[in-house]
């Protein structure tokens, strides 16, 4: 786009330049020269031109020309121009320089994609591509925590501060209703590699592959998306070092509003223990963690290498909770026969030392009497002694929040290492065989103790220990070639590949109590007296599978304007039943460049993309398809007891794949000399013969419960995705501001196919609903109460339950009747009618958005991170159980007193829409301000930035709750005590549920530094 300006302007800014350089040391030398338009020799305004190494620089004028002085020992400069492909250029004795620049570099960056690359204009799928420099900043110890926000349609949802804890992640919603909801993730091409195995520290870039026909090159692993991880590799040229660090300090930014212990009192007079304790005070400290990062890197001749060493040293705001993690990465690469063979060795290694903590703590400090002791004051009294100093009344379900943190242990050894080796060889010109091996081996062992005197757990069963232990070792063998080459306007490669992986689990488990002392704790288990009096728990398990593959791709690309790709995989896995173990995944994908072919003003780039691929889902375990005996009670026989089985699940030889097949339409447009970028995206897919643990009849079956494919019901997803930046000022090195702006929408349903003859299975009950009975509150009072109800043909994530109207002039609930035969409660049980429920909520959202902004000023550098979910509603239990003020024994629990406390409402608590809240939020999820220092002729420095960033910010919501975060699956009442989410499976189909035992939301400030050698 050109600019005119007169010939005033034009002169006034020449003198500009020439007085703003006027004042540079004399033994500078002084060059010129134009920069233009490699393709129409038009002269670049604006274009940057740096001295590297220096932070000297200067702009071209209206008409492309520049002056620049060079500091004596610098003779290399960087010429770059938004849109355009940066230049490195070593000047060499003329003074006079003048240089050509072509358009499109944003279209010829490299993004990765399964099995390889491909330059950004050649992409016919839906992927996103994030590098280094626009991740989040601050304390991130979640490699994909990263990109949160920055990816339309990808959906990374952790709920409160938990050091420990992992985040829930969706890519364009649910497409299974199994264990593997989450995306594949790829670590420089090992598939299903732990992300315990790379430090934030250590990525280079993160591309997700978000459509069926980008994912389809991984088969049957691939319906929910896949992640692919690229860590960062030395290059030729002198030794580098680097180092980053940073100190955080972290508080808690939310928590349940509950009464004082003076309103306590008001309302509760007779259970005024006459105290003032602050029970979240007691249990919570201002957390600080340290993360140090060297890396050297650098190569000679043949070689390049890069060593990274990483150590965290991380506190929750929760007085035990944190870690402690040392991470060590090599990537080493050397070439061989005139740099046809390259050899390459990537090396992780990680430990990791865990105190979970008890997150139920924070629910009893939250609940706990306000006027109650944190200890007895008198040595004297009975229960001194036997709870070990802590206050404690014995009443069911309620807990001395301290003496939980401080009487219990919960901690954890992780242990990771992966290894890959790979070998490429080009054989002759355009074709390349490669052949990788990568082994990766996981080491978890946990232990819990309760103490002799601890209420919580420990003194009913003298002193309870609990040992866990598992192995998991994977192998991975594969083999590819690929050619590439051009006949006339036509470049086309062809790939094709083995893939080889096997997968072996192995735990061990052991529960026991009534100990003689509390000495050894975990540790020596052989001690507990429940071993000879038989109340010992002993578990111990191996299972295994293997995934076999074997995959073809094609991409073509005629003269830059015609793309097309199609995949096909064909793969194998003993987890299927014999009948069917091997299915095929197809993908094909085409894109054309409009603005080649049309004239059109303003526009860079145009490109219409459609593509379709079917992928597929894996069960949640092995041996799914056959018969399985659990032991179920003993009998007596022959003098003594021996144990009893009984069949547990039946066999379905002919459990075969989930199958989701995908169509994607997007549009990739740049307009404005590509300052405005983005990409638009409509997806619908749908999944069918979905995997699920169904009842069956006995007889004529031996058990009640079959894995099978669901023949007559569909998963089903559609969405739209925009994503979308603006370079402002992209080429004045004093200023740029680049905001952009990511938004996606949602609708997932489960729903009923229309097939011959009668099911074999049905999953919805009657009138075309399921209830999800496990998505009950719990105790006390309100198990067997389902709050989730799945509809036929419905969105999925429906809190279902009574429709509060209000209270009556006796502190009774008022709802809704729905039915209209004058009463909800025509059996006078005190609980609503089922014919009386309805949904009152929705548990996802309609839509969600991420907003970044970078600036940069001179030497400084601002960015911010705006996120936020709408739409979506959350049951918030704390509410349910502890807002009314009730009667009974419950008495002795605090009030929680939001905004929507009627206190006269005296009623047993009910879960309805009452306790049902709109949760949409914005949230300032990290702001940052840098300083890169300008270190002049510093030799042995040639980088220094210091930052400050904060995290979480502030949130805008309506939600009374500690955090609004869309809880996308529901892990049931049991608290997983901190532990990986690899241990257990939430509920997918229950969405929405704020259960009571959450980590509170935090907010936290990082001061840091990088630092160049």
């Amino acid at each position: 786009m050109k600019l005119k300006i007169d010939y005033f302007s034009k002169s006034l800014l020449l003198l500009l330049f020439a007085m703003a350089f006027s004042s540079f040391a004399f033994g500078q030398r002084s060059i010129s020269g134009t920069i233009t338009d490699a393709e129409t020799g038009e002269p670049l305004i604006g274009a940057n031109i740096l001295v590297v190494g220096t932070s000297s620089g200067t702009i071209t004028d209206i008409d492309g020309n520049f002056e620049l002085n060079l500091p004596e020992g610098y003779n290399t400069i960087e010429v770059s121009y938004t849109g355009y492909a940066a230049q490195t250029i070593e000047v060499g004795a003329s003074n006079v320089l003048n240089l050509s620049l072509s358009p499109g570099s944003v279209l010829d960056e490299v993004v990765v994609v399964g099995y390889g690359t491909q330059k950004a204009k050649e992409v016919t799928s839906a992927v996103a591509s994030i590098k280094a420099e626009d991740f989040n900043a601050g304390n991130v110890n979640d490699p994909l925590t990263l990109i949160q926000g920055k990816v339309a349609g990808l959906s990374i949802s952790k709920i409160g501060g938990d050091p420990n804890g992992s985040s829930t992640i969706r890519l364009r919603g649910l497409s299974t209703l199994g264990a593997n909801t989450s995306p594949l993730v790829v670590i420089d091409g090992v598939i299903g590699a732990s992300l315990q195995t790379v430090d934030p520290n250590d990525i280079e870039s993160i591309d997700v592959l978000k459509d069926g026909s980008a994912a389809a090159i991984y088969g049957s692993r691939a319906s929910s998306g896949v992640i692919l991880i690229t860590t960062k590799k030395g290059a030729d040229g002198q030794a580098t070092a680097e180092y980053n660090g940073f100190v955080t300090t972290e508080s808690i930014a939310k928590k349940v509003p509950t009464m004082s212990a003076a309103e306590f009192a008001t309302f509760r007079p007779d259970f005024d223990r006459g105290f003032d304790t602050d029970w979240i005070g007691e249990v919570t400290r201002n957390a600080i963690s340290h993360v140090h990062n060297l890396s050297l890197s650098g190569g000679f001749g043949n070689t390049s290498y890069r060593a990274a060493f990483n150590f965290r040293d991380i506190e929750g705001v929760s007085i035990v909770t944190g870690f402690e993690q040392v991470n060590g990465r090599l990537n080493f690469s050397q070439k061989a026969l005139n740099d046809r063979l390259k050899l390459s060795l990537n090396v992780a290694a990680n430990e990791r030392s865990s105190n979970f903590g008890f997150n139920e703590a924070f629910r009893y400090a939250t609940t706990y009497n306000p006027t109650a002791p944190v200890l007895f004051s008198d040595v004297n009294h009975p229960l001194y002694d036997k709870y070990g100093g802590y206050y404690q009344e014995e009443n069911f379900d309620f807990f001395n929040p301290l003496a939980i943190l401080e009487q219990g242990q919960n901690i954890g050894e992780l242990k990771d290492l992966l290894v890959n080796v790979r070998g490429d060889l080009e054989i002759v010109e355009g074709l390349t065989g490669s052949v990788s091996y990568s082994i990766q081996r996981e080491s978890d062992i946990f232990g819990e103790y309760y103490n002799k005197q601890a209420y919580f757990r420990g003194f009913n069963r003298n002193g309870l220990a609990k040992r866990f232990t598992e192995d998991r070792n994977t192998e991975l063998f594969e083999a590819t070639g690929n050619y590439s080459n051009r006949i006339n306007k036509l470049e086309y490669s062809l790939l094709a590949g083995y893939s080889y992986q096997d997968f072996i689990t192995e735990n061990f488990e052991a529960e026991a109590g009534d100990f003689i002392s509390d000495a050894l704790t975990f540790n020596n288990l052989n001690i507990a007296q429940d071993f000879p009096n038989a109340r010992a728990t002993v578990r111990s398990n191996k299972n295994s599978y293997k995934v076999i593959a074997f995959f073809g791709r094609l991409n073509l690309n005629y003269d830059d304007t015609y793309y097309l790709s199609a995949s096909l995989r064909q793969e194998g896995s003993t987890r299927f039943g014999e009948n069917n173990r091997w299915g095929l995944f197809p993908a094909v994908s085409g894109g054309i460049t409009l603005s080649n072919l049309f004239d059109i003003g303003g526009v860079d780039n145009l490109k219409l993309r459609v593509g379709y691929g079917e992928t597929g889902a894996l069960p949640p375990e092995s041996y799914l398809s056959l018969l399985r005996f659990v032991q179920q009670g003993s009998f007596f026989y022959n003098g003594g007891f021996v144990p009893a089985f009984g069949p547990d699940r039946n066999a379905n030889p002919n459990l075969k794949w989930e199958t989701k097949g995908e169509l994607d339409i997007g549009l990739d447009f740049a307009l404005l000399d590509y300052k405005l970028t983005g990409t638009v995206d409509y997806y619908n897919r749908q999944t069918r013969d979905l995997i699920y643990n169904v009842n069956v009849p006995v007889p004529p079956n031996l058990a009640d419960r079959t894995w099978a494919n669901l023949e007559d019901v569909e998963l089903k997803n559609t969405g739209v995705e925009v994503s979308l930046g603006y370079a402002f000022g992209g080429n004045d090195r004093n200023f740029s501001w680049e905001p952009r702006l990511v938004f996606s929408t949602f609708k997932t349903t489960l729903d009923t196919v229309a097939i011959d003859g009668e099911a074999e299975f049905q999953f919805f009950q009657s009138g075309g609903v399921f209830f999800d009975f496990l998505t009950s509150p719990g105790a006390p009072g309100l198990n067997n109460n389902p709050t989730i109800a799945v509809f036929a043909g419905e969105e999925l994530g429906q809190i279902w339950g009574p429709a509060f109207v209000g209270v009556s002039e006796d502190g009774k609930f008022i709802f809704e009747d729905v039915n209209g035969d004058g009463t909800t409660d025509a059996d006078g049980d005190g609980v609503t009618d089922e014919a009386d429920k309805r949904v009152i909520g929705r548990g996802l959202p309609k839509y969600s958005l991420g907003f970044s902004s970078a600036f940069t000023f001179g030497k400084f550098d601002f960015n911010f991170f705006l996120r936020g979910d709408f739409g979506h509603d959350l049951a918030n239990f704390y509410r349910t159980f502890y807002e009314p003020l009730g009667t009974g024994s419950r008495e002795i629990e605090n009030i929680v007193k939001t905004d929507y406390f009627i206190d006269n409402l005296t009623d047993a608590p009910e879960f309805s829409s009452y306790y049902v809240e709109d949760a949409s939020y914005i949230a300032l999820d990290n702001a940052t301000l840098g300083y890169t220092f300008d270190l002049g002729n510093t030799n042995w420095i040639n980088k220094l930035r210091l930052y400050v960033t904060g995290q979480n910010l502030f949130y805008i919501t309506d939600y009374t709750g500690v955090d609004p975060s869309v809880r996308y699956a529901d892990p049931g009442s049991a608290d997983n005590g901190g532990r990986p989410s690899r241990e257990f499976n939430p509920d997918p189909l229950a969405p929405g549920l704020d259960r009571r035992s959450i980590y509170f939301r935090t907010r936290s400030f990082t001061f840091g530094i990088n630092v160049g050698f």
